[in-house]
């Protein structure tokens, strides 16, 4: 299992990581490359969601993703495809005409790779995930329930997802890769991702961190010097917003860098968002 960076949002020059093979590897120093300032105090309250918990959220904010399988010869397979959520395994509506199709039911080992929809300027910059495992055909029950819940995210399939051609397929996770862009990454487990809940925040966040950087950002300064490390912070901008707190990315003193600021305790739905925010606020002012 690889190790989350030090830094919780972006890695300095040089960031030392632990690969599954063993040995200790870093990126090199190319002389001239950025460094990030470290915090000058210790931040208040760095919670963030769990790697299973960035998994489960990204998996339900979008229904297209890239399966890998694997031919009859055993070379690795992309495809293109969509899919509904079971819970949080993926269900796939694929026709044996197709390679990818073919390939599921001569082998069942499969991964589902998913990209968290974004408007970054860099690609590598948001959060991914690689769901991996193996899949089934659902019977009885849990057929109707992988049917309704592959039409309610991809309402497209009622053309063809009767069809004699087409098969469900359930993905049974049992390893998962979260990427949450540069600098923060962690794996988890099925049981784990399995149990828990996408964020109620993060999907309708935009319009709230809109308004904070637009309104507040004095108030962000604040919280930035006082509750996130940095009081040599100029100008702070919110980055996200989560069910526990926020990111902010800084313009300080010796540099930019980046700070969590963690609510006073985790919140259930974006209605609750601007009463913890403006509890930050207000703990941040008075030191």
């Amino acid at each position: 299992m690889f190790r989350r960076h030090a830094d919780p949002i972006r890695p300095p020059a040089i960031v030392p990581g632990v690969s599954s093979a063993g040995p200790t590897r870093d990126h090199g120093d190319p002389g001239d490359a950025p460094t990030v300032p470290p915090a000058l105090t210790e931040p208040a309250d760095t919670r963030r969601p769990s790697a299973a918990e960035e998994a489960r959220t990204i998996a339900a904010a979008t229904n297209t993703g890239t399966l890998a399988s694997l031919t009859a010869d055993g070379d690795p397979w992309a495809s293109f495809v969509t899919y509904g959520l079971l819970g949080g395994a993926p269900v796939l509506c694929v026709s044996n005409l197709a390679e990818h199709g073919r390939n599921l039911a001569h082998d069942p080992r499969a991964s589902l790779a998913i990209v968290a929809p974004s408007s970054q300027a860099d690609p590598l910059a948001s959060g991914r995930v690689t769901l991996a495992g193996h899949v089934e055909q659902p019977v009885g029950d849990e057929r109707d329930a992988a049917r309704a819940a592959h039409l309610g995210a991809v309402a497209a399939a009622k053309y063809y997802i009767d069809y004699s051609d087409f098969a469900l397929w359930v993905l049974r996770v049992s390893r998962v890769r979260w990427v949450g862009g540069y600098g923060r990454m962690d794996s988890t487990t099925g049981p784990e991702y399995a149990a828990a809940e996408p964020d109620p925040v993060t999907p309708r966040a935009a319009g709230a961190v809109a308004h904070l950087n637009a309104d507040h950002a004095d108030s962000l300064v604040a919280m930035a010097r006082t509750l996130g490390g940095y009081p040599d912070t100029v100008a702070a901008t919110c980055t996200s917003a989560d069910r526990y707190g926020l990111d902010l990315r800084l313009d300080t003193e010796r540099g930019m860098a980046y700070t969590r600021i963690g609510y006073a305790s985790p919140i259930d739905s974006i209605d609750e968002l601007r009463s913890a925010t403006v509890e930050l606020a207000q703990r941040a002012r008075r030191g």
